[in-house]
């Protein structure tokens, strides 16, 4: 495959960015997108010019890292994450355009490298539970409804990697937010601190910059775990209760 690459390119947060275009051949359609990234990196090294700074860790769809903006979709034309989208997925020619997470609160550090700090600083504020428990109870000690246990699970899934974010027009990490409360939320150990884990978290998600969600739906229709957008609601329930309850 011949391939035009649009890459932003910054040589720091505080540079001003601007679009490259690099022309890429030979590329196989087996190759994941992060390896046809090397292969540029590689091509651009013998050249003697600054490689495409990007993030990956797992290459597994595991860790999250790997986020990029892809011809304007997060993570790309596919429901995955970067690093398990194929070149397959695109056509001979093409043009593909590279940038990275789009939101004030991921400010740019070098290239298509954001700063994320503002999810773990949410996960910081409440996202735990506290309790001394001492060593791992058996697993079957604490009774959990089959249901609620399921659920619970399901949106433990969230990978923290930020596409809700990018995808939102608001820059609203309410999906995020609602997977790690819903989450916590549906477990019995979860309880004692389900009101003041909310208000915790939300003030935080606030005072990050994030934007509010206005029900749109990017979110979940860009989410890699595909997260429900349901958790936005039980997110905004025990918001209320703890309202309610003055937290």
């Amino acid at each position: 495959m011949n391939l035009t690459l649009k890459i932003w390119r910054q040589a720091n947060a505080a540079a001003e960015g601007a679009m490259h275009t690099y022309q890429l051949s030979g590329i196989s359609p087996d190759m994941s997108f992060l390896e046809m990234l090397d292969i540029l990196n590689e091509d651009l090294a013998e050249k003697g010019e600054e490689p495409v700074a990007f993030d990956h860790d797992c290459r597994e769809g595991i860790c999250g890292t790997c986020s990029l903006m892809i011809n304007g979709d997060a993570h790309g034309p596919e429901v995955t994450t970067t690093c398990q989208l194929h070149m397959r997925s695109f056509k001979d020619g093409d043009t593909i355009t590279i940038e990275p997470w789009r939101a004030d609160s991921f400010p740019v550090v070098k290239d298509l490298c954001v700063d994320r700090g503002a999810l773990d600083r949410m996960i910081q504020a409440g996202g735990f539970v506290s309790a001394n428990t001492g060593s791992a109870p058996e697993a079957n000690s604490v009774p959990a409804p089959r249901d609620k246990a399921m659920r619970a699970f399901n949106v433990a899934t969230c990978i923290g990697c930020g596409a809700c974010v990018a995808a939102c027009p608001n820059g609203s990490a309410s999906l995020f937010l609602g997977a790690k409360i819903t989450h916590l939320g549906e477990l019995p150990q979860g309880q004692p601190e389900r009101h003041t884990r909310v208000a915790s978290m939300v003030s935080q998600h606030d005072h990050e910059g994030f934007g509010g969600c206005t029900n749109i739906g990017e979110c979940t229709a860009a989410c890699p775990k595909e997260i429900p957008l349901d958790v936005i609601s039980q997110l905004n329930k025990d918001l209320r209760q703890a309202m309610r309850e003055g937290h």
